[in-house]
């Protein structure tokens, strides 16, 4: 009889340890499409291991250039040959997983002139690659989730305008699912590029680079490092994410072993309230080193 009630309790126990395990869970994403040899879209989503993937990049867009789409071998968009790709994202979406398109990147022409030019792309985005209609997607007539900000040179100026751009077409679409939007700065704050944007509170994610910037950089010490975090978690964004390269070849520095992340550095910022997960430059080098693997389950 006695083991018989306590049989409620320890169910009750269980689901609420299984609760608070689970509220500051978060995901990965991953950067898919810069790199010869990595996976394809669809095996990169049926992995299990992404909670976003982030179509990389529009590189080439503003100031009256006609925009481009580069995937490297993946496929070639000039021909149409990313068109196949809207199976591979409809089937990643019909499994949770949000994908997005990067536009900018650190190799690239872009850049706006005006408001008039910011909505200008905005529309090319929203008509190519969001909900929009047009007779020349490049990615087929598969609508994306959102759009990624990886600003890194082009100027400061009217990234705001575009981000609100986007966001209100996306609220202006009868029927239609919004707009994400997330971006990607540099861990040095504020950016240099992105902070304007960053600053509308219109942002959905935030995937902070904490690479290539020694300063703010995990390895930079505790102190440092926390500094950091909690400066970019004072944006008035939804989310924040760590964002890491997957291998050591991944970037020149900053690079974390799995073992060091999973046991000093996730238990820092896990509990924050902003905490959303864990960013990766790029799935070419996660096919490699299988940091996803070894993170997934302590992220």
């Amino acid at each position: 009889m006695a083991n018989q009630a306590l049989a409620p309790f320890v169910l009750v126990a269980s689901l609420l340890v299984a609760f608070l395990a689970t509220c500051h869970a978060g995901g990965i994403a991953v950067y898919w499409g810069q790199n010869d040899g990595e996976a394809s879209l669809s095996d990169t989503c049926a992995s299990g291991n992404y909670k976003f993937v982030i179509l990389a990049f529009v590189y080439k867009f503003g100031k009256g250039q006609t925009p481009q789409l580069d995937l490297a071998s993946h496929c070639d968009p000039s021909s149409g040959g990313c068109t196949g790709l809207s199976d591979d994202i409809r089937s990643c979406q019909s499994s949770g997983i949000k994908v997005l398109l990067s536009i900018g990147g650190g190799d690239g022409s872009y850049g706006l002139s005006s408001q008039g030019d910011a909505r200008d792309v905005a529309a090319y985005l929203w008509n190519n690659y969001l909900g929009g209609t047009s007779s020349s997607r490049p990615l087929g007539d598969a609508v994306l989730d959102g759009i990624d900000f990886d600003i890194e040179l082009g100027g400061s100026k009217y990234w705001d305008s575009l981000a609100r751009d986007l966001k209100n077409m996306g609220k202006n679409k009868v029927g239609g699912k919004g707009v994400l939007l997330s971006a990607a700065p540099q861990c040095p704050f504020p950016d240099e590029w992105d902070n304007g944007a960053i600053n509308t509170g219109l942002f959905d994610y935030v995937w902070v680079q904490f690479y290539n910037n020694p300063p703010c950089q995990v390895n930079a010490g505790r102190g440092a490092f926390m500094d950091a975090w909690k400066q970019w978690e004072s944006v008035p964004a939804g989310q924040i994410f760590l964002g890491l390269p997957a291998s050591k070849d991944a970037a020149g520095t900053g690079f974390v072993p799995a073992d060091d992340l999973n046991s000093n550095v996730l238990p820092l910022i896990r509990g924050s309230p902003k905490y959303g997960g864990v960013m990766l430059w790029s799935k070419y080098y996660d096919d490699r080193a299988g940091y996803s693997d070894a993170i997934k389950s302590h992220v």
